[in-house]
């Protein structure tokens, strides 16, 4: 079951430049290590040899794992987004209706957040609360210790 993002143009050249980085600098990495591990002698009691064909089929899973999203990934053309209403790419910004506090948040693809950044993933309770939402709406987000509701001050596309 491949599940299709959506990423921005940025979002997928830095994928697609870390799978290139995995398959021409890491992969001839890890079989270096083997062939020289390989070389110390017998494989049945050789720890760096076991040690390295493991981190070789971890590579090899990783790369697999980024090919598939890659394969599956889509750009988002945003002149076709409905600007009213909270979507991937949308820069939101929320209220606690509790303690006042305004957030500001851009919706993105679970590879791409970054919450120091303010990216939070459409994945997130966050993110899934404030999908659809439009300005004035109130979302209401499930969190461990209960429900918190936002007003939607504001969405734009930057």
């Amino acid at each position: 079951m491949s599940k299709v993002a959506y990423y921005t143009e940025e979002g997928l050249k830095k994928l697609r430049d870390e799978l290139n980085h995995l398959k021409d600098v890491e992969r001839p990495k890890s079989s270096q290590a083997i062939a020289e591990a390989r070389d110390k002698g017998d494989l049945s009691e050789n720890a760096e040899y076991d040690a390295a064909k493991e981190a070789q089929g971890m590579l090899e899973m990783r790369i697999s794992k980024m090919e598939e999203i890659v394969a599956n990934a889509r750009i988002i053309d945003e002149s076709q987004l409905d600007t009213s209403k909270a979507l991937v790419h949308s820069t939101v910004t929320i209220k606690n209706q509790v303690n006042g506090m305004e957030m500001k948040y851009k919706l993105v693809a679970q590879s791409e957040a970054d919450l120091k950044t303010g990216k939070i993933s459409v994945d997130s309770p966050i993110g899934k609360g404030l999908l659809g939402k439009k300005v004035g709406d109130v979302a209401e987000i499930s969190v461990p210790n209960g429900t918190m509701k936002f007003d939607v001050i504001d969405i734009t596309r930057d």
